[in-house]
């Protein structure tokens, strides 16, 4: 009698090996097949690339000259604003890179294997920051302020990744993750002082989770009080995915 051994690569996990553990390994194998994936598609690089600098550019010159910073120069407290936005447009890929895997059949391809459900999503989420001014302090608070960024990122992006599971298509997650990228981008400290908005509009300025990500990451660029900023900023990213992580996963799991 002959006797037939499953690959190594479709037999089943190890009970040896923590759920977590293998929830992990499940995620870096995904995000690694996402960036490939972008690798391969050079006009996306090009607009992650470009939009930033048409931002600074943007900002710099043309209202740069009728804002007013006191005690800094506007390019300076800019930059940190771009870094934040620039993060959360980049969160939308994930509503419209999910939407394209679920409505084309790929999700259900990764629910037939024995992998994490969330590896998917949390797949999708790392991929997009693994992949691709003057500093006034030291290499210290910039690495801190890549990793406020870099958490901000992961929060924003499962709820984007709920946006996509919940769309239609990709041209609708993209569409309904933008309002949501407009109502955090431009109501926010990330450029200009928010004491020149109206009142109710400064009071949702002054506590919605980007002004807190920028808040937190301008001092540690530029030097200054930080510490009740990253609290704010980290009670905000810890709220976020623990709200949306557990709401993507079971979308998810409901998916067709």
């Amino acid at each position: 009698m002959t006797t037939l051994t499953a690959p190594a690569d479709l037999r089943l996990p190890s009970p040896r090996r923590s759920r977590l553990a293998w929830a992990a390994a499940d995620s870096l194998a995904i995000a690694r097949r996402n960036i490939i994936g972008t690798t391969r598609r050079p006009q996306l690089l090009a607009f992650v690339t470009i939009q930033p600098v048409l931002f600074v550019l943007m900002f710099r010159y043309v209202f740069g000259g009728s804002i007013h910073i006191p005690g800094v120069s506007y390019v300076n407290y800019l930059m940190a604003g771009i870094f934040v936005t620039t993060v959360l447009f980049g969160a939308q890929n994930t509503a419209i890179g999910m939407a394209e895997d679920l409505h084309n059949g790929l999700i259900e391809r990764f629910r037939s294997l024995a992998m994490a459900r969330s590896a998917v999503l949390a797949g999708r989420v790392l991929a997009g920051y693994l992949v691709g001014f003057r500093l006034h302090t030291n290499m210290a608070a910039l690495v801190a302020a890549v990793g406020v960024l870099l958490l901000f990122g992961f929060a924003i992006s499962w709820v984007t990744a709920l946006l996509g599971l919940a769309a239609k298509s990709a041209e609708a997650a993209g569409a309904a993750a933008l309002p949501l990228t407009v109502l955090l981008t431009f109501p926010s400290s990330a450029f200009l002082l928010t004491h020149n908005l109206p009142g109710p509009l400064r009071a949702y300025a002054d506590h919605q989770p980007l002004t807190a990500t920028v808040n937190t990451v301008r001092p540690l660029l530029l030097g200054g009080p930080t510490a009740s900023h990253a609290v704010a900023a980290l009670l905000w990213c810890a709220g976020i995915v623990v709200v949306f992580a557990p709401l993507a996963v079971l979308r998810y799991r409901r998916a067709a």
